[in-house]
């Protein structure tokens, strides 16, 4: 995920962190470890776009990954300043 993200938004600061500890046992565990989430990501890019914008174009960053292997990916995208 960090590769696709540093890719489609070069410049950024973001975290990425794995949640999939804290789900262990719940709806979208698959066992692999890698099935929860977190990002804080800040862009220039997002500025003057809304929430929905920009938790889309993260999402189009990662492709197929939501919804696949990742269960679950919460987001907090913002611009600098914000």
């Amino acid at each position: 995920m960090e590769e696709r993200l540093t890719a489609a938004f070069p410049d950024a600061d973001f975290v990425l962190s794995n949640d999939s500890a804290k789900h262990h046992g719940h709806a979208g565990d698959d066992g692999s470890g890698e099935s929860h989430f977190s990002l804080t990501i800040e862009w220039a890019g997002f500025s003057g776009q809304n929430r929905v914008a920009r938790q889309r174009a993260v999402n189009k960053a990662l492709g197929d990954l939501p919804g696949n292997r990742v269960h679950a990916l919460a987001i907090k995208a913002s611009a600098p300043g914000e």
